[in-house]
């Protein structure tokens, strides 16, 4: 297996005070060309070849339930190899993640690759916090498209501004969540946002609170996507009062209890400003 790779993702990604304002309103914003054609080529294949060798799927699409037929979800991939690691470690995607949410820095929470396989189901309406156990709001997370995902696979809806609104439903994501966010949605009269066909290396990038929901996918093709959740540096550990939380700070802050720092072995310093 290949992990051997010549790009390091160092490299500085340049941000409009425009960017970083429309970020901070919205809740979410794409991002082109994050990664380079290049970067990518080289890195895909890598990430494509672990998520193979470790999706635990044991049944055809048809036969699992909603969260099941919605991707393939491998996490902490960056513990696999060092290429794996110098993705999800890059100083480039943190130094974005840092300057959307005005933080002087940020560490990994976790990575997760969610490859949409062809016949895919639908990613239901949720909160990504709602699992982590944290005592703040200063979380993104980056979601980048490995292959070009035309319009018909489709990418993220984002309901705009509701970042700010914290927890609205405990729902996991489910055929529930989607049915309770959306009535929300609707009945609230907020805006949504799909941003369309993406290319390999764009990025979106969306607070922890903000509501998002995917489309299934109808064609034959792999819809491979790289996410990392980023979490502000300083940030300590909230008491979990949901089972998904307590299950959260046992596999991805291990060692760690409420109170403490979020900065256990998993939780590497990505970015800082002060460095």
């Amino acid at each position: 297996m290949k992990n051997e790779v010549s790009y390091t993702l160092d490299s500085e990604y340049a941000l409009t005070a425009e960017q970083i304002a429309s970020y901070q309103e919205d809740g979410h914003i794409y991002l082109k060309n994050v990664a380079t054609q290049e970067e990518i080529a080289e890195y895909e294949p890598i990430i494509t070849e672990w998520v193979q060798k470790l999706n635990y799927h044991d049944k055809p699409v048809s036969e699992r339930d909603t969260y099941g037929k919605a991707f393939i979800q491998v996490g902490n991939l960056w513990e696999k190899s060092e290429a794996c690691s110098l993705f999800s470690l890059a100083k480039r995607f943190g130094q974005i993640a840092a300057e959307l949410m005005g933080v002087d820095g940020v560490r990994m929470y976790h990575d997760q690759a969610l490859f949409k396989e062809p016949g895919g189901g639908h990613t239901p309406w949720h909160q990504d916090q709602i699992y982590w156990p944290f005592d703040t709001s200063n979380t993104i997370t980056m979601w980048m498209p490995l292959v070009p995902i035309p319009q018909e696979v489709g990418t993220m809806t984002f309901a705009s501004g509701t970042h700010t609104l914290g927890y609205v439903s405990k729902q996991e994501i489910s055929d529930e969540s989607h049915k309770t966010l959306g009535q929300y949605i609707e009945g609230k009269q907020i805006p949504t946002v799909n941003y369309g066909a993406m290319s390999a290396g764009d990025a979106t990038f969306h607070a922890g609170w903000t509501m998002h929901c995917a489309p299934g996918n109808p064609t034959d093709s792999m819809r491979k996507v790289m996410t990392v959740i980023y979490v502000a540096d300083g940030t300590r550990i909230a008491t979990p009062d949901s089972k998904p939380r307590e299950n959260d700070l046992r596999n991805w802050l291990p060692g760690c209890k409420p109170g403490d720092l979020a900065a256990s072995p998993l939780n590497p310093l990505i970015y800082s400003n002060k460095i």
